[in-house]
Parts: structure tokens; sequence; C-alpha cells
């Protein structure tokens, strides 16, 4: 069966982190995994910014609600899964995703989860996995999904090179040139050709 495996953020939704940044002018939370390699870095730096700032969940959460997926997103994945089988696979958070993945017709998402304390503090993070967007694909190939994946970010780039197929969507130039062994396109509609061509 055949399966495609998508990232989230920058591939069908805006980045989360960037809107939050935008929304509360702190211009360090612009800073997500298209920068920053080392994930776990990256979230406890953000985790600082949040404490300093006394921002909670509920904050970032209200930015959220006011997000819609990327132009041509929700057409993209409805054409999609009339043909094949669609995972997200993602390192946003459960708390995060809902409204976002109703507004994409809910496909299945796996992604992490935040620890929040009563007062709504985000106080931590707890991944589903570790290296978990790699860890899916070979889970998906183990029991025979032939596998396409693509993504945006340093963190894709496991998943990417351990499905069947995939490619570089929308990435960073820094990405594009560290990377030039994995074709990048820029489009949905040049997605679906990558995709379909590689199904054939």
């Amino acid at each position: 069966m055949n399966m495609v495996c998508l990232d989230l953020e920058g591939v069908l939704v805006p980045e989360i982190w960037i809107a939050f940044s935008e929304a509360t002018g702190i211009s360090e939370l612009r800073r997500t995994t298209r920068d920053e390699p080392d994930y776990d870095k990256l979230m406890n730096f953000r985790l600082d910014l949040l404490k300093k700032n006394n921002l909670k969940l509920p904050d970032i959460q209200k930015v959220i609600s006011g997000m819609n997926p990327l132009e041509g997103a929700i057409e993209f994945t409805d054409t999609l899964r009339k043909k094949y089988q669609l995972i997200i696979l993602s390192d946003t958070f459960e708390q995060f995703a809902k409204p976002l993945m109703e507004k994409l017709s809910r496909p299945t998402l796996f992604c992490n989860s935040l620890e929040i304390a009563g007062d709504g503090s985000v106080t931590g993070y707890r991944l589903r996995q570790k290296n978990g967007k790699r860890e899916a694909v070979k889970a998906f190939k183990s029991i025979n999904m032939h596998i396409f994946a693509a993504g945006d970010s340093f963190n894709d780039l496991a998943m990417i090179r351990e499905a069947d197929g995939g490619c570089l969507f929308r990435a960073p130039e820094q990405i594009r040139k560290d990377c030039s062994d994995i074709r990048c396109v820029d489009a949905f509609d040049e997605l679906l050709t990558e995709i379909n061509n590689f199904f054939k």
C-alpha cells in the first residue's frame, strides 16, 4: 500500500512559533527547526522565553485559533487522500495542532505533547518517541507500506532518507545547499507530481 508522510509546519500550515513571535513581538521566538537542528536545544530556548515573558499555553492557543492552512494545502491534501494513505509526522504538540487538523479535515497526526502546569504555564515537553519521524517511517515500512516523505526542515531529513522516496518542500537555502542529494520543490502541484511519479 502506498503512503505519504508529510511534515506539518512550513508544509501544510504556517510555522506556529513564527506566528506567535509576530503576535507577541518577541523576535527570538522566530527560531524554528529550519534554523536549529538540535530539537532539545530549540525547545529549551523556547520554554525559557515563555517563562521570562510570562506567556502561557492559552496565549499560544489564541494565536493558533486565528491561523489557517497555507494557500492550496486543503486542496492538495484532499487530492492526496483520494489516492494514498496520508500521515502527518510532526514535532508540534497535540495542544497546538487540533484546530489546524480540523481545518485540514483531520488527517492522522503523530506528534509530541507539552507538560502544562495548573496555571497554564508550559513547564516541559514529552517526545512521542526519540527520532519519531524516522522511527514512524521505519515502522510503516516494516508492515510493507511503500512510503514517500516530504518536509522542509533539519528534523525532516532522517524521515525523508528513511522513506522509499521523498523530497524537500520549500526548504530554506542552507538546507538545500547542505542536502543537494535531496530534490526540493516549491509548489503543491510540483509536490503532487513528485509523489505521483514515484508511485507510478
